[in-house]
């Protein structure tokens, strides 16, 4: 005699679990609320239909935009195969990532407050998987973990990494209650010597516990990161945090596969450093256009977010 609401129509066929419609009609729950209809094509409208056919009350369509907003990496996933792109970063006001010039590798200088760095821990915790790039790495030595109380479940993590330049010794090799990360490397064009070694550091890479998934390199000589967001597609990934230095992000702004962007910006002026992306850039007139700018005040930083307007074009990689 119940009430049920839900975000997302109930699905009617056996995915990872069994169909949501038959554990509802067990159920003996008589109203069913939907907020918006799913847009894979197995259920696209049959889980409404079979409900009602079996004389549930069914209303679709209550906080329709919010709904589809929670399960916009779902619906990514479904029309485009590939995970919804989430690109965020700490800065400084003036647009820095990080002060100039080599440092030593896992000294960290933080821009934002703890209370912001709390709220990024609960980020990453919300998608799928993380993604930085062996830049960032090899000058942080981060964990890429989520970390907070109470434990949650961890996303996967990615380092893209064309020349396997990271060390088996990497502190996110030693998070084994995290999962095994995915490094992700450009296949060698060379053959001989140059091939031997980079046979040697996977298997170096893979005794420290990471998969090492290698891809066919574009023109430039880089991972196309359109092939890096298939391949995760394929192996189910949904959402994707971005937490790459600026090549990494320029890379993904210019294929035009970043849907989103977070931004946590400190009350400081660096003059100076690692931009937020560096690359070749988007023409002028072409921009990702991004709205409406959503901002809140924490602990003295302003985190700005905002989506990216309109289905860009497939990524070029």
């Amino acid at each position: 005699g119940a009430t049920l609401y839900v975000t997302l129509e109930p699905c009617c066929h056996t995915g990872r679990t069994g169909p949501c419609t038959e554990a509802v009609l067990a159920s003996g729950i008589r109203r069913v609320v939907v907020g918006c209809q799913d847009e894979n094509p197995r259920v696209s409208g049959r889980g409404i239909r079979r409900l009602r056919r079996a004389g549930i009350d069914v209303e679709v369509g209550c906080l329709g935009e919010e709904a589809r907003a929670q399960n916009r990496g779902f619906f990514r996933f479904i029309r485009d195969g590939r995970p919804h792109v989430v690109l965020k970063a700490a800065a400084s006001l003036d647009g820095f990532i990080a002060p100039a010039g080599a440092r030593k590798p896992g000294s960290i200088h933080w821009l934002t407050s703890p209370a912001s760095r709390a709220a990024a821990h609960e980020l990453r915790a919300r998608h799928d998987a993380i993604l930085a790039g062996a830049g960032t790495v090899l000058a942080d030595d981060p964990r890429l973990t989520a970390r907070l109380q109470g434990g949650r479940r961890q996303p996967l993590r990615v380092v893209l990494d064309g020349a396997l330049r990271i060390p088996p010794g990497a502190r996110l090799f030693r998070e084994t209650a995290a999962g095994p990360p995915l490094v992700i490397a450009a296949r060698p064009a060379a053959t001989g010597a140059a091939s031997a070694a980079f046979a040697k550091r996977r298997r170096a890479l893979e005794a420290a516990g990471a998969e090492v998934a290698v891809l066919t390199a574009n023109r430039a000589g880089r991972i196309p990161v359109a092939a890096v967001v298939s391949l995760l597609g394929k192996r189910q990934v949904q959402s994707l945090l971005l937490e790459g230095g600026a090549q990494v992000h320029a890379a993904f702004i210019h294929a035009r596969l970043v849907d989103e962007v977070v931004l946590f910006l400190a009350p400081q002026l660096l003059g100076g450093g690692v931009p937020i992306s560096a690359g070749p850039g988007l023409p002028i007139d072409a921009p990702l256009r991004l709205g409406p700018l959503r901002a809140i005040h924490m602990a003295g930083d302003i985190i700005v977010s905002a989506s990216v307007l309109g289905d860009s074009p497939r990524g070029r990689g």
